[in-house]
């Protein structure tokens, strides 16, 4: 068997209208030997683990004998097509629930408003109730028919029996008693009043509820097509067509046709075709789009551009290194949508609880109709209670609590550059105590940086750097490229100074003869023992100060003299102290993790307010300074963005990946940050902290109106009206609460 059947397979799956659907889904496929499956209602996804021997197909027939539609998803192309699919199950029920409203609100008035009751109104309202009851409410009967001929029941169930009770109820009064004779009126009351069979009408109640149930499925389907729509749109970010140079001729093709190795231009307000690599020009990159990043960052040739973003400034030729689904953007929607179509643990809770309420709300409404009766209460109160407790169970909050969130929070987070793996992400964020910054391109630039210049006596500031910078102009060291690269007249310099002799020294430094002068740029003490140059007084003790401070020194020297001091430093980005900061008013406690050098480390640190500094830690060693804190009782975060920190990512509670960083880094990661900005952290951590408190919120609505509703109904304390109200009301509760995360900042 190849590998295909040993890692998971995504299904899409039609037809199910509650959580109790995707219970049952679930429970048949679980059924298959050595199989594994989640089934999410809000996404309309089965995630299932096949083993060997078994197909794609298997686990398709077993969803088809459970009485829904399954198929393999549809390949990316056909995504106009899964759209109007996803507008569809919306369109049909809109039309309904508009017809239905407008003929259940004469309805409810005749019945509610004994002044509005002329002769024979109770045979009006019995018209203008059958096609609310019979058409309107068609989804429900349905599905309950289908539900019911695989020998189930689902929230459809009580939803069409509560109606056809409600109806046929009216319809036997009508008929066979008195309520169809003329002169007869109705009240509105909260209480079921005792009474005949002819005197109570429920056509009001078979329209109500059949509009607040239409009312409620619209909106959820709205706000699932929303927010599945969120991450279909980041697949529809990129270009169209790309400007592509073949054999020295610019050609416009499809980006769908692009290959690795490509070369094509990127002009100024185009949108970068595909990720790449700049090979000539210079430009400022507005990555906003897909990062949420509002800066546009500078590219020369050499850096990588990812597709969708588009060019801020001047005319660059790219290379292609990644294209079609092997695309940051790409990656980035596959990320969210796993995500999405997983469940965390509470979920399975409310997954566990949906798949037997249905047949215990049957059994408590069948209790509820003949305690009443024995009771002696009359067959109008029993009836009246036991369709109460029919309607207001309907368990349609507690499947959309988690799911919904999920949606709303995931999607809001990729619109801002924040990729959270699972929903198991969530639990993690909320318990963590302690998060471990990797120091060189996490905290700082990840670049040497010119930060200051001592020159020695009366020579100048410029002349010094000035000197320094053409001497490195060919040093291949980042040391030498930064002196190279500090000097706004470096390259005038090198352009109209002479460069003659130059060489390097491996771990000293370099030498070239400049104007007929020699310069020698290094360690001052190569420069000392290798060229008996040794540093004066005055620059000897500002090197000391400047190494105290985490500095890298290098002495320049001229025709046989010192003449000045260069001090270099990975520099902390300008966002990381106030993320510091802000990482402790979330009560999480920084700690910084580098290779590098204790006094460059405690240097950084204090920069930007870490007081716990690891430092000299080797690349194996940082998994094993995990691994220690969490012996030491702690929760921790680590957070990365190279080769060298995958393992320890992968070792920690939670994993945080810099989205500018290595492939390894983001695969070994939970949440993956397409900002290369240490901020980016802290809004990670708040968006699932609160899509996590969202899910609690909505289970715990959920769960107590549950709770609390049956028993009421039960208790003749509901008329079935207000019970239809009050489940439509759970599910808007729900979904609008979860749709809150929409405006996260």
């Amino acid at each position: 068997m190849t590998d295909t059947a040993s890692r998971p397979v995504e299904l899409t799956v039609g037809g199910m209208t509650c959580a109790s659907c995707a219970a049952r889904i679930e429970k048949r496929l679980n059924r298959m030997p050595g199989v594994e499956a989640s089934v999410n209602f809000a996404t309309e996804k089965a995630t299932v683990r096949l083993p060997g021997g078994t197909s794609p197909a298997d686990a398709i027939a077993v969803i088809e004998a459970t009485g829904y539609t399954a198929g393999l998803p549809a390949p990316p192309e056909d995504e106009s097509t899964r759209r109007d699919r996803r507008r569809g199950r919306e369109a049909f029920l809109a039309p309904r629930l508009w017809v239905s409203l407008a003929l259940a609100i004469p309805v409810a008035a005749l019945s509610m408003i004994p002044a509005l009751q002329f002769p024979w109104w109770q045979w009006v309202s019995l018209v203008l109730a059958t096609p609310v009851a019979v058409w309107g409410a068609w989804p429900f009967h349905r599905a309950a028919w289908l539900n019911l001929r695989h020998g189930s029941a689902t929230m459809d169930t009580l939803i069409s029996l509560g109606v056809i009770a409600a109806y046929g109820w009216s319809v036997v009064a009508l008929v066979f008693g008195d309520a169809g004779m003329p002169g007869m009126t109705m009240e509105f009351r909260l209480l079921a009043a005792p009474g005949s069979v002819g005197d109570e009408l429920y056509l009001e109640v078979a329209a109500a509820v059949t509009v607040f149930m239409l009312a409620g499925r619209v909106f959820e389907s709205r706000a699932k097509r929303r927010s599945t729509e969120a991450i279909a749109a980041l697949l529809e970010l990129g270009a169209r067509e790309a400007s592509v140079l073949r054999d020295g001729v610019e050609v416009r093709v499809p980006v769908g046709s692009l290959i690795v190795g490509d070369r094509f231009i990127v002009r100024p307000g185009e949108q970068v075709a595909t990720d790449g690599r700049v090979v000539e020009g210079t430009s400022a990159i507005d990555a906003s789009l897909v990062s949420g990043e509002s800066a546009p960052v500078e590219v020369a040739p050499g850096d990588e551009v990812i597709g969708a973003t588009v060019n801020a400034g001047g005319r660059i030729v790219v290379e292609a290194t990644r294209v079609g689904a092997d695309t940051e953007l790409a990656t980035m929607a596959r990320l969210v949508e796993q995500a999405q179509s997983g469940k965390a643990e509470v979920q399975r809770l409310a997954d566990r609880v949906s798949a037997v309420f249905v047949p215990v709300v049957l059994a408590l409404a069948a209790v509820a109709l003949i305690g009443w009766l024995v009771a002696g209460a009359g067959a109008a109160v029993a009836f009246s209670a036991a369709v109460a407790t029919l309607v207001i169970a309907c368990p349609c909050a507690l499947g959309l609590a988690t799911p919904m969130a999920l949606l709303v929070g995931t999607g809001r987070g990729a619109r801002i550059g924040i990729l959270i793996r699972g929903p198991q992400v969530l639990e993690s964020t909320r318990r963590i105590d302690t998060v471990v910054l990797d120091k060189t391109g996490t905290v700082t630039t990840g670049r040497m940086s010119l930060t200051d210049a001592v020159p020695a006596g009366d020579v100048a500031r410029d002349e010094l750097v000035r000197f320094a910078a053409a001497a490195e102009a060919g040093s291949e060291h980042p040391i030498g490229r930064a002196i190279a690269a500090s000097s706004a007249s470096s390259t005038a310099a090198s352009s109209t100074s002479t460069v003659e002799a130059f060489a390097a020294e491996p771990g000293g430094g370099v030498q070239a003869v400049i104007d007929g002068r020699l310069v020698v740029v290094g360690r001052p003490g190569w420069l000392a023992d290798a060229w008996s140059i040794p540093l004066p007084t005055d620059l000897d003790a500002a090197r000391a100060d400047l190494e105290t401070r985490g500095r890298t020194v290098v002495a320049v020297a001229c025709d046989g003299a010192a003449r000045g001091i260069l001090a270099l430093a990975d520099e902390p980005k300008p966002t990381s102290a106030a993320a510091v900061a802000a990482l402790r008013r979330l009560g999480l406690e920084p700690v910084l993790l580098t290779g590098d050098h204790d006094r460059v480390a405690q240097a950084i640190a204090a920069e930007i307010g870490i007081a716990d500094v690891r430092a000299d830690v080797r690349p194996a060693g940082k998994a094993a300074v995990i691994r220690e804190l969490r012996a030491d009782g702690r929760v921790v975060a680590m957070v990365g963005d190279g080769v060298n920190d995958a393992a320890a990512l992968a070792t920690a509670d939670l994993g945080i990946a810099m989205g500018s960083g290595t492939d390894a880094a983001i695969a070994a990661s939970d949440l993956t940050l397409m900002r290369d900005d240490l901020a980016a952290v802290g809004d990670a951590i708040r968006l699932s902290r609160r899509t996590l408190r969202t899910i609690k919120q909505n289970l715990f609505w959920a769960f107590a109106y549950n709770a609390a509703a049956i028993p009421l109904a039960m208790l003749g304390m509901l008329s079935p009206l207000l019970a239809g109200a009050a489940m439509a009301l759970s599910s808007a509760f729900v979904v609008a609460n979860s749709l809150r995360l929409a405006r996260f900042r």
